[in-house]
């Protein structure tokens, strides 16, 4: 590591730090964090919490869709969940729809999430991505 060049006035400081003993240091280290504000933490020790803070969260590749409720205009959704769910028979999508809250559409990918929420939701249900 490179020396600091400290000018004399520093370095008469430095040199009264250097003659302390360690609880004279402990009590010049709390004087100077409640007095300035700062932490006695090393750089090397905060870096790797800030790189932690910093670090995008991996972003979800797949999705459920739930149905949370079915609205005002019941039929609306059930039309919608077998626009989504083409197999549903009418009975099936109608028992779905009032169960709610009920899965409609597990591990599927983001845009296929997004676009069974906007029509159920244009239909009047209320949907959650999970």
């Amino acid at each position: 590591m490179a020396e600091v060049k400290l000018n004399e006035k520093l370095q008469k400081i430095a040199t009264e730090i250097e003659s302390l003993t360690v609880v004279e240091m402990a009590d010049l280290s709390k004087y100077l964090e409640e007095k300035f504000g700062v932490s006695a933490m090393p750089m090397a020790a905060a870096a790797p919490a800030a790189a932690a803070a910093a670090a995008p969260a991996e972003e979800k590749t797949s999705f459920n869709v739930v149905l949370t409720a079915a609205g005002e205009n019941k039929l609306g959704v059930i039309k919608a969940v077998r626009e989504i769910l083409p197999n549903l028979g009418l009975m099936e999508a109608k028992k779905l729809v009032e169960s709610a809250p009920k899965d409609l559409l597990t591990d599927v990918k983001k845009n296929a999430a997004e676009e069974a929420k906007k029509k159920i939701e244009a239909a009047g249900g209320k949907v959650e991505l999970k």
